[in-house]
This record gives structure tokens, C-alpha cells and sequence, in this order.
């Protein structure tokens, strides 16, 4: 199947276009170790046909190893686990490597202040970062996109692709 990947990226911490913030949801530090990292990575990304959401343990295993630095950041919405953000941080970039919401919360209109959340915390990572970025897929939600673009993302590179 074709898709298209889109690259973004925002260059300077104030092109942040905060979302309004919504009352209940928080993002929490999550231990790379922790079991709901690849649980909840996986449910995420079950509807969009992601990696995570069929990786084997050796898989899950070389996926950790590939960066020592990728951390996690747990979304909560009144106390539940919402969603995930990952992060490799590098050191003057900061990929979002994954971020979304388990299904029971897509459409709630949590995404813009959790992507706000995640973005904050991605430019925390590292202090000499000149730049924060994801890549985006065609068969990700059709929020994914705009949702980027609002939050002041810019588009730097669009590849089309082959889905198994």
C-alpha cells in the first residue's frame, strides 16, 4: 500500500502554539522499563497499522537498544493512562519518535494539549536543542497532520512509501 510520510520539525521552542490546556490531563515521566511502555505503544498504534503494535520481545529488545536515550512520557486524563510520547533525544535534536492516544480517548479533543504536553517536554530533554521533530504517516489518524501544523510544526520533507 502507498503512503506518504511527512517530516516536521519547529526550530526554536517559541514557535510552540499551545493548545488550550484541558483540565484532567497530564503527562508523566515513564520508565523506559516499565511494561506499559511497549503495552501501551502498541495499542496505540494497533489502528494505524504501526511497528509497535506487532513487534516480538527480541524485537521490542533491539527497538530499546537502538538509543539508550529514548525516554517515555506517560499522557493521563483524570488519573488513566491516555496515551504515550517517546522520545530519542540527541544532542541538538530532539525526535518525537511516537506519540499518540489509546483509542478510547481519540476524539475526546485531547490531542492538541497532549501534543502541547509532549512538545514542552521533548525541548526540556535537551538543553542545547536547535530543533524538535516527527515523522507522520498518511495511515495515521487524519488529525495527526493538522494537529502538528497547529501546534507550530512545519513540514521540511514528504517521501512516499511502501507499506507492506
Amino acid at each position: 500500500m502507498q503512503e506518504t510520510v511527512t517530516y516536521v520539525e519547529m526550530t526554536a521552542r517559541d514557535q510552540l502554539i499551545a493548545a488550550t490546556p484541558v483540565p484532567g490531563l497530564a503527562l508523566e515521566p515513564l520508565d523506559r522499563t516499565s511494561p506499559m511502555v511497549p503495552d501501551i505503544l502498541a495499542r496505540v498504534g494497533t489502528p494505524y497499522g504501526w511497528k509497535s503494535s506487532r513487534r516480538t520481545p527480541d524485537e521490542w529488545q533491539a527497538w530499546f537498544a537502538e538509543n539508550p536515550r529514548r525516554t517515555f512520557a506517560l499522557v493521563t486524563f483524570e488519573g488513566e493512562p491516555a496515551g504515550i510520547v517517546a522520545y530519542d533525544p540527541h544532542d541538538h535534536e530532539v525526535e518525537i519518535k511516537s506519540f499518540g492516544l489509546l483509542p478510547d480517548f481519540v476524539g475526546k479533543g485531547l490531542g492538541g494539549y497532549a501534543l502541547t504536553l509532549g512538545i514542552q517536554r521533548a525541548w526540556e530533554l535537551s538543553s542545547t536543542a536547535r530543533r524538535v521533530w516527527l515523522h507522520t504517516s498518511s495511515f495515521d489518524h487524519p488529525n495527526a497532520l493538522p494537529n502538528y501544523h497547529r501546534r507550530g510544526f512545519h513540514t521540511f520533507k514528504t517521501e512516499k512509501a511502501t507499506r507492506p
